[in-house]
């Protein structure tokens, strides 16, 4: 396994792939790696003749008073989980070099972005999608590998790669959970041991707008109700939204057809944590 630092060189090993007929896949990922990271890593190494991850804690999507210097990094122990699971390369630039100085073109996708997340972080997609779209012209990658925990971010960069025509296929795989159904997160390693035990709570409201759904209930603000209040209910958690959405456009939904999904994001302590939940009436 490789580790490269500068864009030049990723240039060169992904056109000399590319011209031996070689498929890439590539994980963009901030480092921190957890089984999360690895299911995705593991399906590129089945699909793909190879697996490229980009390690970079990206500044530009990080708001001014979130945890962009505290953020965790450990290339060594990300190098070593790498390897474990079959990366090829991972590509880990620095700052000086993705962002030059007067640095000034942004990639922004409208709409989707201004909802749930974006409601909460205004300027959090502009930095993903600008960053990912470099990636994707480093990396020249012909699938790509998000996870279903950041739901909207992936549905994001599906509409960026379907508008600005990448020739690039791109795949959501599972939400990964530890035993108690917390969904894995780098952030997770933030939490105090109560906390840790109050963070349940987010799969725990999954679960009960799941059970409510299957057995009928179609008014999403009854659902949505039972979800707050357990919520309210439980310890140290302060709640920053839960919806129900149309699972396409991210619209509200005030009563349930089709495809919809359930989101939620709330702060426990200093850390905040989101989670979701796919449901169809038609499955």
């Amino acid at each position: 396994m490789e580790i490269i630092k500068g864009i030049s060189e990723m240039h060169k090993k992904a056109k000399e792939f590319r011209l031996n007929g070689m498929k890439i896949g590539f994980v963009p990922t901030m480092g921190a790696l957890h089984e999360g990271h690895l299911s995705l890593m593991r399906r590129a190494r089945l699909d793909n003749d190879i697996v490229v991850i980009s390690i970079y804690v990206n500044p530009i999507q990080f708001g001014p008073l979130e945890d962009y210097k505290t953020y965790p990094r450990d290339l060594e122990s990300d190098a070593k989980k790498a390897q474990d699971v079959g990366v090829d390369i991972i590509f880990a630039p620095m700052d000086k070099e993705m962002y030059q100085d007067k640095f000034s073109t942004f990639v922004e996708v409208e709409n989707l972005t201004s909802v749930l997340e974006g409601r909460s972080r205004p300027s959090h997609f502009k930095g993903v999608t600008t960053v990912v779209c470099k990636l994707f012209n480093i990396v020249k990658p012909d699938v790509t590998y998000f996870g279903q925990k950041d739901y909207q971010q992936a549905l994001v960069i599906k509409r960026m790669i379907r508008d600005l025509n990448f020739d690039i296929e791109l795949q959501v795989l599972p939400i990964i959970r530890d035993k108690d159904g917390l969904a894995l997160s780098s952030r997770n390693n933030y939490l105090s041991e109560k906390e840790r035990r109050s963070a349940t709570i987010l799969f725990e409201c999954l679960q009960k707008a799941r059970e409510l759904l299957e057995n009928g209930e179609r008014d999403s603000s009854k659902i949505l109700h039972e979800m707050r209040s357990m919520i309210e209910k439980r310890e140290l958690v302060n709640i920053d939204y839960v919806e129900i959405v149309d699972s396409e456009n991210l619209e509200r939904i005030p009563w349930v057809k089709g495809e919809l999904l359930v989101a939620l994001a709330v702060r426990i302590g200093k850390t905040r944590l989101i989670d979701n939940m796919l449901w169809s009436e038609n499955k």
